[in-house]
Parts: structure tokens; sequence; C-alpha cells
């Protein structure tokens, strides 16, 4: 192969990386270097790359090692197979890059996947050595997310937490037989394995009270995982029947949900289109409603035609409109579990209505001020001064409540 530079090596490899969409620093202890120690912070604010749940703006150097890989994935653009552009970063390259777009305040962190090299066992090694010549050799204080290698030897998995703050091996595909049938080198039992050390090994971690020494930290941001879309058939409530036991059984933070993209040479068991992306946004909100508002897969799957979440409305609202007869709820009396399902109310404008009408009763122009828009939460509540009246039973409040499409330029071809 011949060689080519580093600006070439970064173009081909941070493009590689970009359909894996597990990627964000949510949950990470706080480090920085404040005090004059050290290099890097996991705090502060820079170029947009991820968002954490309290908003910050989190910019990550998001590479592959390599793109080179000996597995052959039907749905991966670098599976060994593909016809694309090979490239391959050295250990101390990744550093100096991390390093040196740090210091120009391009980034706060770094993630770090790569293609399958020469083994699994070498491949984990290679992106161990990263992280922690960044954290022994370098003082680097920044935030770092290592990609996990299933099959690697679970000594390599348990130091890698200790170098990184999230650690992530995707299970790719919500039905195990599509996983044995496009990426036969892969195995779902190794890759839960992964996940149920990466726990383990966590849990351990964290001191107890009467500890008085406290144990080294391990991937204090936990782990995540990624779900491609559109893929292998499965329908919405599948892919939600599947986070849901992937968050009970493994601790994850996140789920990733990722639309499937077709590739270039792809195979012919793929489909030839990908879908909406509004399928992968609902799915995110659904998640949501799973992780913070207290909703079941059942639930959800209620207001799913065939088990696929509806792309026209949010999955909260499809719920509230399929179960009108909990509804309306009184804002000052209601618990707060039953507030949360309210469309239009978020989680923060939930605990404040808790928090206000302990002091005083409140009207709809009180719960206006406290979300965002009170026209999808008016039909659904009961104030000092409003009832909905025959409003929640309206047969055209789905309309009502949906915008109009914008227009459409019609084409001429």
């Amino acid at each position: 192969m011949a060689k080519i530079d580093l600006r070439r090596k970064l173009s081909v490899l941070a493009d590689a990386a970009k359909y894996d969409a597990s990627c964000a620093s949510s949950g990470t202890s706080k480090r920085d270097s404040s005090k004059g120690k050290g290099i890097g912070s996991t705090e502060g604010m820079g170029i947009c790359h991820a968002y954490t749940p309290d908003g910050r703006c989190v910019s990550l150097l998001k590479i592959l090692l390599t793109n080179f890989c000996i597995y052959d994935c039907a749905y991966c653009i670098n599976r060994a197979s593909s016809n694309v552009e090979r490239a391959r970063f050295s250990v101390d390259e990744v550093v100096e890059l991390t390093l040196n777009f740090y210091r120009r305040n391009y980034i706060e962190g770094l993630f770090l996947s790569s293609g399958i090299i020469r083994s699994g066992d070498y491949t984990m090694e290679q992106l161990v050595l990263v992280a922690r010549k960044l954290r022994e050799e370098h003082d680097f204080r920044g935030y770092i997310h290592l990609k996990l290698i299933p099959e690697a030897d679970p000594k390599l998995i348990e130091e890698a937490g200790l170098y990184a703050d999230r650690l992530s091996a995707n299970i790719e595909l919500p039905r195990d037989e599509a996983l044995e049938r496009l990426a036969p080198q892969k195995s779902v039992g190794v890759i839960k394995n992964a996940m149920s050390q990466v726990r383990l090994r966590g849990e351990e971690a964290r001191p107890e009270k009467r500890d008085r020494k406290r144990p080294p930290k391990f991937a204090p941001a936990g782990q995540s995982t990624q779900l491609i879309i559109g893929a292998d058939g499965a329908p919405d409530t599948e892919i939600l029947d599947r986070s849901a036991s992937l968050y009970g059984g493994y601790g994850l933070r996140r789920v990733y949900y990722s639309a499937f993209s077709p590739i270039p040479d792809g195979s012919g068991v793929l489909p030839l289109s990908k879908p909406p992306l509004m399928r992968e946004h609902r799915l995110y909100q659904a998640d949501w409603l799973m992780r913070f508002y207290g909703f079941s897969t059942p639930e959800i799957g209620e207001a799913t035609t065939d088990g696929m979440l509806d792309l026209a409305i949010d999955p909260k609202l499809a719920w509230a409109l399929n179960s009108r007869a909990l509804f309306p709820v009184d804002v000052n009396r209601a618990p707060r579990e039953m507030l949360l399902r309210v469309p239009g109310l978020g989680v923060k404008s939930v605990n404040r209505i808790v928090s206000i009408r302990r002091w005083r009763t409140l009207r709809l122009e009180d719960v206006a001020r406290l979300c965002r828009g009170i026209d999808k939460v008016r039909p659904f509540i009961v104030a000092l001064d409003w009832t909905p009246g025959g409003l929640t039973d309206a047969i055209d409040l789905r309309q009502r409540l949906t915008p109009e499409p914008k227009p459409v330029q019609m084409s001429l071809f």
C-alpha cells in the first residue's frame, strides 16, 4: 500500500468513524487541569460534536485507529471485501493528534474505535496503548471513549476501563439471527459477555460508605451500545424490547440508534433504500420515555401500527391519544408519574409544577409559563381556571395537534 500523509489518514479515518453513533460523554467524572497539573478537561465548551444531558456541548476527536478489517460484516462500509481507501494510524500518531487538537481548543476528548487487525487481542492492545500513553505519559485529563473488541482477552477489557471514561461494544442488530447471518464472524454471546464484564467490574469499582480506601475508577461514564435500524426488518417494538433488556441486563447508559445507510457494493440481502431519518428520531423519543418518563415498552407499543411508531407524531402524544380515558389530569392534584405522561410536559416542567403547587393553586397561564408550548398540553389537563370539556375526546384532536406539512415544490420530471 502506498504511504499516505497524516492529513489524508485523518480524512479517511474520521470519515470512516461517522457510522458509529454511540458517541457521547454524559456521566463521566470531572477531571480538570485548572490547578496547572496535567492537560485536558472533561468540562467546558468547544466545537460541538456531542451533547450531554445537562446541555453541555462536548467536542470529540472521533476516529478509527484503522479501517482495515479482517471481518466481512455485510452492513459495514469497512468490511474486508469493501472497495474503500484504507489507512492506519500508529499509536503515537493518535496520541499526538489528540494532544495537538486539544491544545488548539478543537476538542475536549477522544472517541477511538478500529477495524479488527490481526486479531481481537492485538487490536484491543493498540486501543488500550493509546489511552495508557495519554493518561500516564502525558497526564491527559480529557474524556476518552474506547470501543471494545468483545473477542479480546478479559484482562485487556479490564485495562481499557481503567483508562477510559466510557466503553462501548456495539450489539449492532436487534435480532440475534440477523447478526449471525449478516456478520457470521461475530457472536452475540461474546458481545454480551464483554458487556457483562464491564457492568460487573464497574459495580466493583463503586465505593461503599464504610470503605476507607476507594477502589480505582473503572469506566466512570459507564458503557453504551448501538443498534442499526432498518437492516434486518425488525419493527420498532422489537427494537425497543431489545433496548429495554440491554438497559436492565447490562446497566447501559445509552442505546444509540443509527438508521441503516446503503453502502457501495452492498450485499443483496440488505435493503436497497435507507429507512426515514424520522424513524430514528422517534426511536430516540421512545427511548427517553422508557428511561425518564416511566413508560414500559408494551405501553409504547399500544400506540403503534404493526409494531411501527407513528412518524407523524411523537410517541408520547400517540400514547395519550390512544389512552384518552386517563385524561384530563388535574395539574394541582395528579401524581408526578401521571403528569409525566401529559403531552408537552417534560421532566423539568413537571418538577416545577410539583414544587410550585405546594404553595399556590396553578392556573392555565401558570402552566403555560412552565412549558414550551401550551397548545399540546391544554386538551389533557385541568387547572384552576381551565377544563378541556369535550376537547379531550374530540374526533379531530390529532389533526388539531399535528402541524400541517410544509408545501413541497412539485418536480417537473
